[in-house]
């Protein structure tokens, strides 16, 4: 069936909508996003985006902040545990872990489930899945009275080993069933079943604590689109970049979590392989954060833990601790709280400070009219002339200049006793350091240089900064894609279906029996399989990569690395185990040093009938001014040429802005742009 697929990305401040039509059209929109009911947002986007009778709706893809937004505001469900009897304190001791080593004023985030919510039964697990202590089915009354005294609305079952042997789980997840049919139940041996029991108990919480509010949403959602003819099924997108059903969503929402940042990266990936871009460092930069990732080979680089509601996302960082952990895979971002809506400020000190407090879409920027007061990023953008003031999104949001000026005079340049100009510059300076931390932390702490890297810049904001940071950086070309500033919308269209699944096992590599590692993968394949057919995808349409999580013996975390097709013995897990810790920390263990394996996984991925990427995305030609007056350091204020994306037919060097609808990029001097024929800005050092 032909008709248009629609992806909705949800923002701090805008939400973006893009449509691919049968015929190879794309359609775009932005509207300011809306914080108290998202929703509302994105039914006002697609009344706007299918007001020109674009045909009917066939897919409606959404990625969205609730999950991770819902924990760090801490508006989750009445949430409950029920554990093993002696272990319900294990959210409390965590993993001893602290992003702050030397502040004795740090406390750690406050559990999500409060202690009297923690309730026990007696059994015990052995970690070889044999039982030592009968469930007492007994022991689970009072836990029963309790969860209906205290109106819980959610709980998760977490029990000692039920990795290993999941009866004694599933069979207190049918008593509270029966006893309280209304109730969510998150059990983790279907989460989350793999060995370690902090990352396993804070896992299966967090998706018991998002579960009715995730639900509620989708819910809603699909109620709002229905009502406007739409019946296309609804698809969300999750943190690992694979594509999910609502349903899948709505009982396992730990899994989009992080949908919002990981859309753009799956983007990046499928431009990538178009391209032929073996190496690429993503740059998404909007309204409220910033966010760096790795393309490595057309294959997004993804880490088996992050953590949610410290304030801002890490993947595999050093300092964790901030925030709750979450151990499923997702896509491997760094994020900072540096976006075009970032407050700039002077702190106690008079030292300025960019962000992590941002405007948002409510007030929003003090240029946007709607009762902003404080300086932002973007403020500083529109006064140094890099941002039209006759409006963003093609002229739909007019901004005041006087306004902002009159901000960054009173905040920030008469305290610095700096002119206005000298003063924005300075907070655009601030604000790219705090971002090149997040490139680095992809790419430096992963063992990556990133002069070898490509830069591919998007969101709002990232054409703007990515020149200026590539040059910081070593990096000597940046792409900027089609479609920048709703790029994550976009990714969503090109994404694909996907399953992940993964078995603990804890062997030494060199006692491990090789029929029962292929015997493992073999049997994961195959459930990934079933669960894509279950999607609509035949065999024929279906791939798969797997993985083996491995360490040095000792050692208290692994490192995953791809494993080729077809047999692989022991040995081989081992060389690759061993390069990668090379590559990642610079060494390699002695010859003969045990190696352990931990988990095995696979990932099921179900391919489209069609390439979903366009062959080329030719630039639309605009109205734009043929040059304005910005400002640059050393020379000041000159006159600058603008030109739209359909402009760049011939080479061009800067400086130079390139103005369009969804975004604007910044080419300054010791630079060349020009246009590729998929339709991307090429910008490359001279």
């Amino acid at each position: 069936m032909s008709g248009l697929r629609v992806g909705v990305d949800i923002g701090g401040t805008f939400t973006d909508l893009v449509a691919f039509a049968p015929d190879g059209r794309v359609t775009t929109h932005k509207i300011l996003s809306t914080p108290r009911d998202y929703g509302e947002g994105i039914i006002g986007g697609l009344a706007a985006l299918l007001a020109g009778g674009n045909g009917p709706v066939t897919e409606v893809l959404h990625a969205t902040t609730v999950g991770s937004n819902t924990v760090l505001e801490g508006k989750g469900a009445k949430t409950a545990l029920i554990t093993t009897r002696g272990f319900r304190d294990i959210l409390e001791i965590r993993d001893l872990r602290m992003p702050v080593l030397y502040d004795i004023g740090w406390t750690k985030p406050r559990a999500l489930v409060e202690r009297r919510l923690r309730l026990e039964v007696t059994e015990k697990t052995r970690p070889d899945g044999s039982v030592a202590v009968p469930l007492d089915r007994a022991s689970l009354a009072p836990v029963l009275t309790m969860l209906r005294a205290e109106n819980v609305a959610s709980v998760a079952i977490c029990l000692l080993h039920s990795y290993a042997n999941p009866a004694h789980e599933q069979a207190v997840a049918r008593m509270v069933r029966a006893a309280l049919p209304d109730i969510a139940i998150s059990v983790s041996s279907e989460i989350l079943p793999e060995i370690k029991e902090y990352p396993r108990t804070s896992t299966t919480c967090i998706n018991a604590y998002v579960q009715p509010v995730v639900r509620a949403y989708i819910t809603a959602l699909d109620a709002r689109l229905r009502a406007m003819g739409i019946d296309a099924p609804l698809q969300l997108m999750q943190s690992n970049g694979g594509l999910a059903s609502a349903a899948f969503a709505a009982h396992s929402p730990a899994h989009i979590v992080e949908s919002g940042p990981a859309a753009g990266v799956v983007g990046a990936a499928a431009l990538a392989r178009r391209l032929n871009e073996t190496r690429l460092i993503t740059f998404d930069m909007g309204g409220t954060t910033a966010k760096a990732g790795l393309v490595e080979n057309g294959e997004v680089l993804r880490t088996e833990a992050m953590e949610v509601g410290g304030g801002v996302m890490a993947g595999s960082r050093l300092l964790v601790g901030a925030g709750y952990m979450l151990k499923l895979p997702a896509i491997d971002l760094a994020e900072v709280g540096a976006g075009g809506g970032s407050i700039c400020r002077l702190d106690a000190a008079g030292a300025p400070k960019v962000g992590p407090h941002s405007a948002g879409a409510e007030p929003g920027p003090v240029c946007y009219g709607r009762g902003g007061t404080a300086p932002t990023i973007t403020d500083c953008n529109l006064v140094l002339g890099y941002l039209d003031p006759g409006g963003l999104v093609g002229g739909g949001m007019r901004l005041d200049l006087g306004a902002a000026r009159a901000a960054i005079a009173r905040d920030l340049a008469e305290p610095l006793k700096r002119s206005v100009e000298e003063a924005a510059h300075g907070m655009l300076r601030l604000a790219s350091a705090t971002m090149m931390r997040a490139i680095r932390s992809v790419s430096v702490e992963r063992g990556r240089d990133p002069r070898q890297f490509t830069m591919l810049a998007f969101g709002g904001n990232g054409p703007l900064f990515a020149a200026g940071i590539a040059a910081e950086l070593g990096i000597r070309r940046v792409i900027v894609p089609p479609l920048p500033g709703v790029f994550s919308a976009f990714g969503l269209l090109v994404a694909d279906a996907e399953h992940h699944a993964r078995q603990s096992i804890r062997l030494r590599l060199d006692h491990a029996d090789p029929d029962r590692i292929t015997g493992i993968l073999t049997d994961l394949a195959a459930a990934g399989a079933q669960r894509l057919l279950r999607d609509g995808f035949p065999q024929e349409r279906q791939v798969f990569q797997r993985a083996a999580a491995a360490r040095y013996a000792g050692q208290s975390s692994e490192i995953e690395v791809t494993l080729p097709e077809g047999a692989v013995s022991p040995s081989r897990i081992a060389d690759l185990f061993a390069a990668e810790h090379e590559r990642t920390y610079g060494f390699r263990a002695p010859a003969g040093e045990p190696v352990e394996l931990m988990g095995l996984s696979v990932m099921a991925r179900g391919l489209p009938e069609r390439p979903r990427l366009p062959s080329a995305i030719p630039p639309l030609a605009q109205s734009v001014p043929a040059s304005r007056k910005a400002w640059f350091p050393g020379d000041g204020w000159m006159e600058t040429p603008v030109t739209d994306r359909s402009g760049l037919t011939d080479k061009r060097s800067g400086p130079l802005i390139v103005q369009e609808y969804d975004a604007t990029c910044l080419v300054p001097r010791g630079m060349t742009a020009e246009l590729d024929g998929f339709g991307n800005i090429r910008l490359d050092r001279i």
